[in-house]
């Protein structure tokens, strides 16, 4: 598929993707959410997947010239979100890779919660997260009201989405929102070195860690500490395991092939 407002490259065991719409923010389209749906699908033997925006910004959300109507008619909200949002923020906290956000500017909107969808936010200082809901008269979709009050609690989740402020990436890492804030010269680089790390450790261990975390929420203690015992047993017979221990040992970089 030939892509026009995302580009992706797939760097040996890193697939990258990048908005492309710079002009607009790289706000979201139709065609923008095809795209990105085909480029999730296909990241072949990647194992590390890093999202980031084209310019001066991440993404500033749905682009509403995009589901513009004409004046006296009105526009399914409801269809967009079940049509692309939900899929894209269900594809990002489902796939076995772990995912990098790269947010090297403004994200606003959904923009934002499709950063904090991530498994791994790496944010430059300059970069803001905007609810901007509010101003709508909306709600903070794509996953927003569900991953907010979960990161920062309800009081600081209510003062984002209410008042539609923007945080700034120190304060999102101060607060736990993000993984971390680097000055902007840094971000690259930063993100580079984790991308080639985790690409580094065994696949099939991180895809349990992020799908187990992920679902924690659901289980009580007794019932995640089952879950726990079936996946070190699992885990525990898996070659990667064996490589891992043999490295450790004999005091040599491991060698992992995801099995």
């Amino acid at each position: 598929m030939a892509y026009e407002t995302i580009d992706f490259k797939r760097d040996g065991a890193i697939a990258r993707i990048t908005l492309n719409r710079p002009d607009r923010l790289n706000a979201f389209t139709k065609a923008m959410h095809g795209e990105l749906r085909d480029a999730l699908a296909n990241l072949g033997e990647a194992r590390v997947v890093v999202v980031t925006g084209a310019g001066r910004g991440f993404c500033a959300g749905q682009d509403l010239n995009d589901r513009a109507a004409a004046p006296g008619q009105m526009v399914d909200l409801g269809e967009t979100v079940e049509d692309s949002w939900n899929p894209l923020i269900r594809t990002l906290t489902s796939i076995p890779q772990p995912v990098i956000a790269k947010v090297n500017g403004v994200a606003a909107g959904a923009g934002a919660n499709i950063a904090l969808a991530c498994d791994i936010v790496v944010a430059a200082q300059s970069a803001k997260f905007i609810q901007s809901f509010s101003a709508l008269g909306l709600i903070p979709d794509s996953g927003g009201t569900w991953i907010l009050p979960r990161l920062v609690g309800q009081a600081r989740a209510l003062g984002l989405a209410l008042t539609g402020e923007p945080l700034s990436a120190q304060q999102a890492a101060d607060w736990g929102l993000i993984w971390k804030c680097v000055e902007d010269e840094a971000l690259d680089e930063e993100v580079d070195v984790l991308a080639n790390k985790l690409a580094g450790l065994p696949p099939l261990g991180l895809a349990a860690i992020k799908q187990m975390i992920r679902a924690s929420w659901l289980h009580s203690l007794d019932e995640e500490l089952d879950l726990q015992a079936g996946a070190m047993r699992r885990l525990g017979f898996t070659d990667d395991y064996r490589e891992g221990v043999a490295a450790f040992l004999e005091k040599r970089a491991a060698k992992f092939e995801g099995r």
